[in-house]
């Protein structure tokens, strides 16, 4: 698959390699760390702490009630999608209390992931909004949990009120492949928005 020159349609000097950062977000227990555990070339870097009984009356575990840890900062996990692209992938936390975290994360993202659990919509409400607040492209992954129900994205879509232009792909962030193309479908729509952009008017 060639995806040179994705961010500039008129193409890239031969050898060079493009790094590009990309958010990985979403609601409290989406699978954020677990995409990025599955997906990276390197050994993630990860700050997940263990919930204790002090989080009871702070984060809201309705539908996550076997989670045990949480990221209390970012994942951190680096892949090369082709002999010229490498994605260095930033996860956010999911929890209110860490959201402040946020504007120092996003700062210099070419584009994000917004991880969707459609057992637990509302819980992502808050980073698609985050991702139009900041302008930055999104592509939507619906996280495919053994009892999930089968939506078709456009009905999901249109819970989520997600423009028509912005992509929807359901994903198992536990598996390697999965997970790489929903960063390629990401990159595909970096670059569809970047031709648009340098479209003539």
């Amino acid at each position: 698959m060639d995806l040179k020159g994705f961010d500039q349609p008129g193409g890239q000097a031969a050898g060079d390699t493009r790094s590009v950062k990309v958010m990985i977000a979403g609601g409290f227990g989406t699978g954020k760390t677990t995409m990025v555990r599955s997906v990276s070339d390197i050994k993630p870097l990860t700050t997940e702490e263990t919930l204790t009984q002090a989080s009871v009356d702070v984060d809201d575990l309705i539908g996550v009630a076997d989670k045990t840890q949480t990221t209390v900062s970012l994942d951190f996990g680096k892949i090369g999608i082709n002999e010229s692209l490498v994605l260095y992938l930033f996860g956010t936390p999911g929890q209110e209390r860490f959201w402040f975290l946020w504007n120092g994360l996003f700062k210099g993202a070419l584009g994000a992931i917004v991880l969707v659990d459609t057992r637990r919509l509302e819980s992502s409400f808050r980073a698609i909004e985050e991702m139009e607040r900041q302008d930055v492209p999104f592509v939507v992954a619906l996280n495919v949990f053994p009892d999930s129900r089968n939506y078709p994205a456009e009905e999901i879509r249109d819970a989520l009120d997600i423009p028509e232009h912005t992509p929807v792909v359901a994903f198992d962030a536990r598996d390697r492949a999965s997970s790489r193309d929903v960063l390629v479908a990401l990159i595909h729509h970096l670059r569809q928005r970047s031709a648009v952009a340098l479209e003539p008017r």
